[in-house]
């Protein structure tokens, strides 16, 4: 055998993604090893992965796709090798593919990773951000092994691990008129005009509150940038809804925020590690869920103030 677990890895990035540019981003490698990977195996084993279109990419081949599903497996049976070696060694050690729901991608995220592979620096972590389904459809093609998100929708294929809930805030520029009040009804600022979040999940969740008072909001513009987002918020142009807090009370475009908690008995959203039931953990990841509940608390969730009533 004339291959390695490496080439290997870079084709399954290529066959999952469908495209050079984004497997080498995926992997963090360059465009031209990617390729010289794909044609090395292609050369080893006589035949043909990929028929390459120019404008759609890369789309596998019949024999590709066997190679796809047998290349996954024996990627996975071989980072059972660290377990085998950790226990023996009584360290935690290997990769791990995390993914991450956008909205708190860059609060929490970083934090927890530094600190992570502090601990265990035998650890390679690998991140990736996306929305719900992009996170869910990353387990189910084990290109991610666990994802940080949301309970909502979790599908039956899935384990949620939970923890924390997160209560959702109206978010305001600091100028506005409600904006020293301890907490806000959905009512007395719903017929005002709002900044809606267009991501599938945060979509969803807060249109629900309106339709639970059987109100419409006065949507004034939608983005998919938390980011955006805020300086949309913190420019008067509306207010909107987040069940995100961070540290910095300032939007992006250096306009001050305030975030007001939502009055009413909403259930809260809860933040999670979701795993593809049928895939065995590994000693890495079981070490990043013990991790993840002793950082991600209450009281002091990485990049995010505390949640009230802590």
């Amino acid at each position: 055998m004339r291959f390695t677990l490496r080439q290997l890895s870079y084709f399954v990035a290529a066959g999952e993604t469908g495209s050079v540019t984004r497997a080498s981003e995926q992997v963090n490698i360059s465009q031209p090893s990617i390729s010289a990977a794909i044609s090395h195996l292609e050369t080893e084993l006589g035949v043909q992965l990929f028929v390459r279109q120019h404008a759609q990419g890369l789309s596998l081949t019949p024999a590709g796709q066997r190679l796809l599903s047998a290349a996954k497996e024996v990627l996975r049976d071989s980072y059972g090798l660290y377990d085998v070696v950790n226990s023996a060694m009584g360290k935690v050690a290997g990769p791990i593919n995390v993914g991450a729901f956008r909205t708190f991608m860059p609060l929490i995220v970083p934090e927890l990773w530094k600190a992570f592979v502090t601990r265990h620096p035998d650890v390679q972590m690998h991140v990736t951000e996306g929305s719900e389904s992009e996170l869910l459809e990353g387990l189910r093609t084990a290109r991610l092994d666990v994802a940080l998100t949301y309970e909502n929708n979790i599908a039956p294929d899935m384990n949620f691990v939970p923890l924390v809930f997160l209560p959702t805030y109206v978010l305001l520029p600091a100028d506005h008129p409600l904006a020293r009040r301890a907490d806000l009804k959905l009512a007395e600022i719903a017929q005002e005009p709002f900044v809606l979040l267009d991501l599938p999940l945060s979509r969803r969740y807060f249109l629900s509150l309106f339709e639970r008072l059987g109100i419409a909001p006065h949507i004034v513009t939608e983005t998919s940038s938390p980011a955006v987002l805020r300086s949309y918020v913190g420019a008067g142009i509306g207010y909107s809804l987040m069940t995100v807090r961070p540290k910095n009370m300032r939007a992006e475009n250096d306009r001050p925020l305030v975030y007001v908690e939502l009055a009413e008995d909403y259930p809260p959203m809860k933040l999670g590690l979701a795993y593809l039931k049928e895939l065995k953990r590994s000693r890495v990841c079981e070490a990043f869920e013990e991790f993840c509940r002793e950082i991600i608390r209450d009281e002091g969730l990485p990049g995010m103030m505390p949640i009230p009533g802590n």
